[in-house]
Order: structure tokens, then C-alpha cells, then sequence
């Protein structure tokens, strides 16, 4: 019923208990294994995982070549068999049932596209409390109706996140959206979620308590790189913005993309002289933003002006 995809690269340590992890949740039908390069003895675990159990399903890319996250994750949507997707890094772990209830909602309401769930953390390294607290949980704190769930999810709203290792997807949906943007080294899945809150009936699924963990430890990049996080949110932003122009998303919900758009380019502290070659190529490309007041707002030189 269920394909479970965990792109991995060098995670040796951490690999058999993802594995694992997929292994006990009956409804899981296939495991894809996507070896991404990896140096260390990753290969050599997935190998043997492989051999052991027929629901195991290892793959690589051309030449063993390491091509990230998002190409590794699309590979993986590509070879999967199942109904629906799951989604596991290999330094993370799905808690038992994991999947119980999300089958039960896709069963009462055959409309529904993916289901979201809470995910808590697992630690690896010394952490503080306050990173304790701060990483317990991870969900949206709220029960969001799929068509306010754009406008309310982070990074648009203030109703929290939801993480992928959390969410159960039917594959045919999730092909609507493009999959994983190659061209992002992070934030690759910040996109791919604003996205199918905009074309996909997501609903909340349990948002309480974790149904998985994330792992924590010295080489997350997620904590540990904020100037990555920052040049590429902004490359999402302007991808996710011609995204919603080629699906004729309402004008409304594109203003606030560049909206974000701006505010991003504040934060990275971009020069004026690619603020405008910006603003110029983006409004060509869009003459329609100049009838939002934000625009003018936003105008290069007017903001110098000030």
C-alpha cells in the first residue's frame, strides 16, 4: 500500500534503524533505497538489507554520482510501485503505527491527497533544554482546512510546520507538483509542500503527539548553515512564484510570494544593483504584478528614495 523513499548518503550510523524503522510498519509494502553517492559503508549496509528482505529496493544514480537530496528523493518517486508515498532520511525513524491512522482517513474520504502528522526529535549530540524544547514537537497547532492551509502553514502563516518524515502522500498527487526542485541544495521541501497546499487537499492527521523522529546530531544542515538557508529560501520564493503563474494559481496568493520575495531579499542583504536587475526581469516576465500597489512599494530606486 505504502512505498516508504530514504535518500542517503553517508549515514552509516544511523541507516539500520531508519530502515528498521519502515520495516515493522505493516502497511509498508516496498522500501526504496537511494544510495546518493555515499563514501562510507552505506552502500555495503544497503546491500545487505537488500538481500535479507524482498521489500527492500536499492538504486543509485548514473556513475554513483552524489546529486543531493531533491534528485535522489525524485529518483525514489520514480521507481515506487505503491498507492501512496512516504517519505524517511536515514538519520531519522518512524514511531510504531506510524502509519495506522493516515490509512484510516484516506478510507473515510477518498477526496483527501496527503495527510500530515506531528514529528518530534531524537538526540544524538548534547543539547540544551532550551533546544529541547524548542525541537520537541513539530506540527501545525492547529486543525487547518486544506484551502487555508497555505496561507496559515509556515513559512506563510504562524500555525507551525509540518515535516516530511510526518506526511503520507497519493503518488498520483504528488506527480501534479513537479516533485523535489533539483536546483535547491535546501528548502527543497519547504517548496514541495507550499506547493501542494495550493493544488492537493492536505489534511492534518494526528498534530499532537509524533507518529516519527528526527534525528539530531552534529551534521544536520538544518541547524547548522543559516546563510545556506538563507541564498536558497530566496531561490524558492522566485521558482515557487513562476510555478503558480504556470498553474494560473489566483492572483491573491501569488502577491504573497512576492511579498516574500522582498522580505527575503531584506534579509539577505541583497545590493541594489541585483534587487533591480530583478525586479526588472521578474515584472517583464509578469507585467500583471504591476497592478499590485506592493510592487511599486518594492521598486528599487523608490526604496533608495526613501
Amino acid at each position: 500500500m505504502i512505498s516508504v523513499i530514504i535518500p542517503i548518503y553517508n549515514a552509516e550510523k544511523h541507516l539500520k534503524k531508519a530502515i528498521s524503522s519502515a520495516l515493522i510498519q505493516k502497511e509498508v509494502r516496498e522500501i526504496i533505497l537511494i544510495d546518493d553517492g555515499s563514501t562510507d559503508n552505506s552502500r555495503n549496509i544497503c546491500l545487505e538489507k537488500e538481500k535479507s528482505n524482498s521489500r527492500i529496493k536499492l538504486y543509485c544514480h548514473q556513475k554513483n554520482k552524489n546529486l543531493g537530496r531533491s534528485a535522489s528523493r525524485n529518483l525514489g518517486i520514480k521507481k515506487t510501485t505503491s498507492k501512496y508515498i512516504a517519505f524517511l532520511d536515514a538519520d531519522d525513524f518512524y514511531l510504531p503505527n506510524r502509519f495506522k491512522n493516515d490509512l484510516k482517513l484516506f478510507t473515510a474520504d477518498e477526496t483527501i491527497d496527503g495527510v500530515y502528522n506531528a514529528i518530534g526529535s531524537h538526540f544524538y549530540r548534547e543539547s540544551s533544554e532550551i533546544d529541547k524544547r524548542k525541537l520537541s514537537i513539530t506540527t501545525i497547532s492547529e486543525r487547518i482546512s486544506p484551502e487555508e492551509l497555505f496561507e496559515k502553514m509556515g513559512p506563510m502563516g504562524h500555525f507551525g510546520y509540518f515535516s516530511g518524515i510526518g506526511l503520507t502522500i497519493k503518488k498520483d498527487a504528488l506527480l501534479k507538483t513537479n516533485l523535489f526542485n533539483e536546483n535547491l541544495k535546501v528548502a527543497e521541501d519547504t517548496e514541495l509542500w507550499l506547493k501542494m497546499s495550493l493544488v492537493l487537499k492536505l489534511c492534518p492527521g494526528i498534530i499532537n503527539t509524533p507518529v516519527s523522529l528526527r534525528g539530531v546530531h552534529e551534521k544536520n544542515t538544518s541547524f547548522n548553515d543559516e546563510d545556506l538557508y538563507k541564498q536558497n529560501n530566496l531561490i524558492m520564493y522566485q521558482s515557487l512564484l513562476d510555478w503558480m503563474f504556470y498553474k494560473k494559481i489566483p492572483f491573491k496568493r501569488i502577491i504573497l510570494i512576492w511579498k516574500k520575495i522582498w522580505t527575503q531579499n531584506i534579509i539577505n542583504k541583497t545590493s541594489f544593483a541585483n534587487r533591480m536587475k530583478y525586479w526588472i526581469k521578474i515584472v517583464s516576465k509578469h507585467p500583471i504584478l504591476l497592478k499590485s500597489v506592493f510592487t511599486y512599494k518594492y521598486f528599487p530606486i523608490l526604496r533608495l528614495l526613501k
